[in-house]
C-alpha cells in the first residue's frame, strides 16, 4: 500500500536546519518535484534551535526533525500507492540540506509482516 523512507541525515549546514522558511520551500519542493500533491503544511521553529514540520500530501506525508546543533536531520517520506516515488523526495531533501552522510532504510508498508532491511549509508564527503 505504500512505500516508506526514513533517512538519518548527517553533518548538515546547521543554518540551513535552523532556517524555517528554507526547510518549508525544500519540502514543499521536495514534495513537488517527486509528483505528490501538497495538501496542508505545518513547520515550527524551536528555541533556542531547530525545528519540526510536515507536508501533508494526497499521497501520505513528508516530516522533519532538525538538530542545528548537532548537523542532524531526521527525515520521513511516505507515500501511498506506486505512483509517487519518495527516494526521489527524500534525495532531494538530503541534497538541499547539504547532507554530507545519510542512512536510508527502507520499508513496505501494508504488505504484510514489517521486514526491517540493513540501512544503506550514503557518504558525500
Amino acid at each position: 500500500m505504500g512505500r516508506h523512507i526514513i533517512t538519518e541525515l548527517w553533518e548538515c549546514n546547521p543554518d540551513k536546519l535552523n532556517d524555517i522558511d528554507y526547510i518549508e520551500r525544500l519540502f514543499v519542493d521536495a514534495a513537488l518535484r517527486s509528483g505528490a500533491e501538497v495538501r496542508e503544511v505545518a513547520f515550527h521553529k524551536f528555541a533556542p534551535h531547530g525545528v519540526s514540520g510536515v507536508v501533508i500530501i494526497s499521497e501520505s506525508h513528508l516530516t522533519i526533525h532538525s538538530f542545528p546543533e548537532h548537523g542532524y536531520a531526521s527525515v520521513d517520506v511516505f507515500t501511498c500507492g506506486d505512483r509517487i516515488d519518495p527516494a526521489t523526495a527524500s534525495q532531494y531533501i538530503a541534497e538541499g540540506l547539504e547532507a554530507k552522510v545519510r542512512e536510508d532504510v527502507k520499508l513496505d508498508r501494508g504488505m504484510g509482516p514489517i521486514r526491517v532491511p540493513e540501512a544503506q549509508v550514503a557518504i558525500s564527503k
